[in-house]
C-alpha cells in the first residue's frame, strides 16, 4: 500500500481506503463476512475508513468502532457524516440550513456517531450533502469551531452532491474545511475543471468516491441487471440510465488492457491523479479488498491509456434519479 499526504491535515492515510456504505445500505451484506473484509484490509496497509450515520442509522459506524477498538496499536483515520435533518439527498438548492443543518441537529449527530463508533474523537466529520450557498451563515461555522474546541473531531469535511463539484468552493474558502469528498472517475472528470486546482491551492485534501459509477466501471451491468427489493440501485438505475450506462461502459472495454480488469483500470486512473489524497471503493468481501488494493501496489495508468481515457468524459446534471 502506498500512503499519501491528506492535505493540510499532514496525515498519511493510505491512497486506497474503504467505503462503508454497501456494508450497512445495501442488500447482501453480511456482518460476518464484513468483519472479515476489513481485517483484511488493516492487514494489507489500509487505513483510512469512511462511514456515515446514515449507513445503517450507525450499524456501519459500530462496525468501524469495532475495528478500530481491535487495533489499538494502529492508526486508523475514521471518517464519518452528519445526515441532513430531512433525510433528503441529495440537497437541492431551495433548501435551507435549518432544513438541513441546523447547530443542534450537527452536535446531536457529532454525539451520535461518537458514542456508535465507541472512540474519544472523529477524525474526519463531514456534511453528508451541501449547498453552497450556506458558505457564510455563520452557524456552522459556529458549530464545528465548537465540536473542535471541545476534541469531538480532529477535522471537518463536505461530501458534495453527486455531478456538482462546483457547488463547495465559497465554502472551501472559509477556511474551516479540511477535506471534500467528491465523486470522480473515468466517466465524472469534471472536479479537475475548478475543484482540484481549489483544493491544490488551499492545500484542501480531495476524497474520492464512487470509483465505479455505483457499478458501472465494473464492467458486469447488463441491460437486464435488477436488484433486490430495497436496494437502492433500484432508484438509481432507472431505465434511462441503466442503458446509458451500460452503453458507456461498453464502449470502455476496447481499451482495458490485456491481464487488467475494468475495476482495476477504473481505480488505477483515479491514483494516476497527484491531486487524489485517498479513492474509497466500496469493498464487501475479502476477494474486493484484495484486488483493490493490489492496485496501490502497481501504481497508476501508462499516459497513454489515460489519454485515451480522457475521451470517455461524461458530464452530466443532477437528475430526478440522481439522488
Amino acid at each position: 500500500m502506498r500512503y499519501r499526504r491528506f492535505g493540510r491535515t499532514g496525515w498519511q492515510v493510505s491512497e486506497i481506503g474503504y467505503g462503508m456504505w454497501g456494508l450497512a445500505g445495501w442488500t447482501g451484506s453480511d456482518d460476518s463476512k464484513t468483519f472479515q473484509s476489513l481485517e483484511r484490509a488493516v492487514e494489507l496497509g489500509c487505513n483510512f475508513f469512511d462511514t456515515a450515520w446514515a449507513y445503517g442509522e450507525g450499524h456501519s459506524e459500530r462496525l468501524l468502532g469495532e475495528l478500530v477498538r481491535a487495533h489499538p496499536d494502529r492508526k486508523l483515520y475514521t471518517a464519518t457524516k452528519v445526515p441532513p435533518k430531512n433525510l433528503k439527498w441529495p440537497s437541492k438548492p431551495e433548501y435551507t440550513l435549518d432544513q438541513t443543518f441546523p447547530t443542534d441537529h450537527i452536535r446531536r449527530y457529532a454525539e451520535s456517531s461518537l458514542e456508535n463508533l465507541g472512540i474519544d474523537k472523529i477524525d474526519l466529520l463531514q456534511f453528508h450533502v451541501w449547498e453552497d450557498a450556506w458558505a457564510d451563515d455563520d452557524r456552522w461555522h459556529r458549530a464545528v469551531e465548537g465540536l473542535r474546541r471541545e476534541g469531538l473531531t480532529e477535522r471537518i469535511g463536505i461530501s458534495v452532491n453527486r455531478w456538482e463539484p462546483g457547488n463547495c468552493t465559497r465554502s472551501l474558502k472559509t477556511g474551516l474545511i479540511d477535506a471534500v469528498r467528491v465523486i470522480y472517475n473515468i466517466f465524472d472528470q469534471d472536479p479537475e475543471d475548478v475543484l482540484f486546482p481549489l483544493c491544490r491551492d488551499l492545500d484542501i485534501a480531495v476524497v474520492a468516491r464512487v470509483p465505479f459509477d455505483e457499478g458501472t466501471l465494473t464492467g458486469t451491468l447488463t441491460l437486464k441487471s435488477t436488484w433486490p427489493k430495497g436496494d437502492w440501485r433500484n432508484t438509481y438505475f432507472v431505465p434511462e440510465n441503466l442503458k446509458a450506462s451500460v452503453a458507456r461502459a461498453e464502449a470502455l472495454r476496447p481499451l482495458v488492457p490485456a491481464g487488467m480488469t475494468m475495476p482495476e483500470m477504473g481505480l488505477r486512473f483515479i491514483i494516476t491523479n497527484p491531486d487524489i489524497g485517498t479513492v474509497i471503493p466500496g469493498m464487501r468481501t475479502v476477494t474486493h479488498v484484495e484486488e483493490n488494493i493490489a492496485c496501490s501496489e502497481v501504481g497508476g495508468l501508462p499516459l497513454d491509456l489515460v489519454m485515451k481515457l480522457r475521451s470517455h468524459r461524461w458530464d452530466r446534471k443532477p437528475t430526478w434519479w440522481s439522488q
